[in-house]
């Protein structure tokens, strides 16, 4: 698992590094993905309908059918000014501009023809009039860049512009001409500001400039402007930093913008979510003045055939006088959204959080869970940059995070598959023989690549062996027939095995190494050990019943079965290396194997592995033994069968454990009796190999007996 999560990590640090480096040196127009992120949380927001304080007087479909076709006469435009002045609105914009003189008016009429102009009325006079005596900002047009005609003239502003911490680097936008309202009509405004909307690489408007610099003179926005007049202040400061425009403030109103001068709009809604009142209403006098008394009131149209259309987050057609009139609401409300000084860092700051998630999820998690997580993972990176951007109106960068996780998520899984494909080949090469296949697909499930690594681990160890082999080989006569009939043997002995979770360890001649709980979890491996013992003798009996039949020589087998901490894992030379076990547990049961011989049985446990059994056998103790190699004594079983034992074998059994109490007592004359009948009896071999010993202790009385007896052969 520690190998793995230093993989991790490491491939999560270089997906950091790698993206942060995408953040800083990606072109630009890898933004507008990271912009389309943020149009959708525009979208999930859904409209705001708290914009009262802004209306659009809109130059609609109704307003062309009653009024004539644009441009109106502006007789016709100064009634819709006198109207508004007259119903108390706060302040007038006009996201139109006046560029040429009103060719219907009757004064150009006439002096075009030669005729007497005397009291003919002069409808450009007329709408000078109208926009003089009323709370106008008139609005003209930056061409931003050279389109054939030369410049001539500059806008007329009221306000001053006042610039603190300029660098020798100008940033704000720098436009090549302006489109500007005939003096006329400029002249008796009180100021103006320009309209251009920006929209960005995709064609989108999600910004507009409050200040441009033209001509060396710098000129607010037709918003910014209409803002600073309702506030009744005459200057405009501009800050910058070491990277350009840090923000607008007019009075107490801080406005932050990018670093062109230009402020994020925080729209509002879809089209239409500011209040929309026809023109033909204001000019036919059919609105209630509270619709227009003290509000902002920008002039402009919805009509498609005048071209004033735009898009932004929320529509493909979106009328752009109301992007204006979201920029004053934003004023206003002082909810704006700007990337701070520090956004930088804390985006990078993002990138390496959401990634160590990532790895923290792959690396703690199954893949079905990982998954699940890895989602709400990314989905609770959306909420939080949606949370900052209409909680807190700080932009932070989306994409370059959620880039950032997918990419560590995708690389961690495939890593993962990788792995698992090899450890599923590794598992399937090492254990495919050597357990059954419900244990290989365990272990497929459950298994890391460090699933193999040495450790300690509480095992059951069992060996066993043929009796008399070299017997057996010569009564078999060639090596293929005996080949064939240990074949005939270890396979059912390996099958039992096998089908009791038992890991085969290898082949020794005639002999059979296995164990179980490794390399997987089995419970109750002592009693899954001797039962797959016990079940090996009745198979046995069986296989030579059919061995006599077929006039072959019968098997006879010894199994020695011990219990405890062994070392386990992959052990052999770096070229060559194998799944075992090594330990003192692993000898003893090696050795138990052995002393069948002497005492004629076939299944002989330790008391370690008898201490852990849980179902029923009938056992008997066989002895105290100190074997060849180990200086502790212990205590060995016969396992006889499974169950537990009738009348008459418990009879037996008591007799003999009463028997061995005695002989351990030293008292060797009464154990003697006891055996001797036990004998009688049964005529088990156990019962002589006591008599004598009892006999033999008679004849020479030992000093100190502790009931051991030391083997000094294997």
């Amino acid at each position: 698992m520690l190998k793995n999560l230093k993989n991790y990590l490491l491939i999560g640090l270089l997906v950091s590094i790698l993206s942060t480096l995408g953040y800083f040196y990606l072109p630009k127009t890898i933004q507008v993905f990271d912009d389309k992120i943020r149009d959708l949380m525009f979208m999930a927001k859904g409209g705001d309908s708290s914009a009262k304080d802004v209306v659009i007087v809109d130059i609609d479909e109704k307003s062309l059918k009653e009024l004539g076709q644009w441009p109106w006469s502006r007789n016709k435009f100064a009634k819709v000014i006198d109207n508004l002045t007259s119903m108390g609105a706060g302040v007038i914009g006009l996201d139109i501009v006046f560029a040429e003189r009103d060719n219907s008016s009757p004064v150009k009429v006439m002096r075009e023809a030669g005729l007497e102009l005397k009291g003919l009325p002069d409808y450009d006079k007329i709408a000078a009039d109208s926009i003089g005596n009323s709370p106008t900002i008139l609005g003209y047009i930056f061409a931003l860049e050279n389109d054939g005609i030369k410049p001539s003239g500059s806008p007329a502003v009221s306000s001053i512009v006042v610039e603190k911490g300029r660098g020798e680097v100008d940033f704000l936008i720098n436009p090549y001409r302006a489109t500007l309202n005939i003096p006329q009509i400029q002249n008796a405004a009180y100021s103006s500001g320009f309209f251009n909307t920006v929209p960005d690489s995709d064609g989108i408007v999600r910004s507009v400039p409050l200040l441009m610099r033209y001509d060396g003179v710098v000129y607010p926005a037709l918003s910014l402007e209409m803002v600073r007049a309702a506030a009744g202040v005459k200057k405009i400061e501009v800050f910058y930093d070491e990277i350009g425009v840090r923000g607008v403030a007019i009075g107490k109103i801080e406005i932050p913008t990018d670093r062109f001068g230009r402020l994020l709009v925080n729209y509002r809604g879809p089209a239409k979510t500011f209040k929309y009142i026809s023109a033909a209403d204001i000019y036919s006098g059919k609105i209630d003045k509270k619709e227009i008394e003290g509000k902002f009131v920008l002039i402009g149209t919805s009509a498609a055939g005048l071209l004033d259309l735009r898009a932004t987050p929320f529509d493909s057609v979106y009328p752009g006088v109301e992007a204006h009139a979201n920029a004053i609401d934003n004023m206003l409300k002082g909810d704006f959204m700007y990337r701070p000084s520090w956004a930088e860092g804390a985006n990078v700051a993002l990138i390496f959080a959401t990634v160590a998630a990532t790895v923290a999820v792959v690396s703690f998690a199954s893949a079905g869970i990982s998954s699940v997580l890895f989602v709400l993972l990314a989905g609770s990176l959306l909420y939080f940059e949606y949370f900052m951007l209409f909680n807190d109106g700080i932009v932070l960068n989306v994409l370059f995070p959620l880039m950032a996780m997918s990419l560590t998520f995708v690389s961690l899984t495939l890593m993962n598959y990788f792995l698992e494909s090899r450890q599923k080949d590794f598992i399937k090469a090492k254990f495919a023989k050597k357990v059954s296949p419900a244990v290989v697909e365990d272990l497929l499930k459950h298994s890391d690549m460090n699933s193999f690594e040495i450790k300690e681990k509480f095992v059951t160890i069992f060996f066993s062996d043929i009796r008399g082999f070299t017997t057996l080989s010569e009564a078999m006569g060639s090596p293929k027939a005996l080949i064939g009939l240990l074949n005939e043997y270890m396979t059912p002995m390996v099958d039992i095995i096998v089908k009791s979770k038992g890991t085969v360890d290898k082949f020794i001649g005639d002999a059979i190494m296995a164990y179980w709980n490794a390399p997987n979890e089995v419970a109750n491996h002592q009693d899954a050990a001797v039962s797959s013992a016990v079940t090996q003798i009745k198979a046995l009996q069986e296989l030579n019943k059919r061995l006599i039949e077929e006039k072959k020589p019968t098997i006879d087998i010894g199994i020695g079965i011990n219990t405890g901490d062994v070392t386990v894992g992959e052990m052999g030379s770096y070229g060559r290396a194998d799944y075992t076990i090594i330990g003192d547990p692993v000898n003893l049961a090696s050795r138990l194997e052995g002393l069948n011989k002497p005492y004629h049985s076939h299944i002989i446990i330790s008391e370690f592995t008898k201490s852990g059994l849980k179902n029923d056998y009938i056992i008997r103790e066989l002895d105290l033994v100190r074997v060849k190699g180990k200086h502790e004594p212990v205590a060995i079983f016969e396992v006889l069968d499974f169950g537990v034992p009738d009348e008459e074998q418990k009879k037996e059994l008591d007799s003999y454990t009463n028997a061995l109490s005695l002989y351990r007592s030293s008292r060797f004359g009464e154990a003697l009796t006891e055996f001797r009948v036990l004998f009688e009896k049964s005529g088990t071999f156990l019962y002589q190999v006591y008599i004598e010993r009892c006999e033999h202790f008679i004849q020479n009385p030992p000093t100190d007996f502790d009931g051991v007896f030391t083997f000094t052969t294997k």
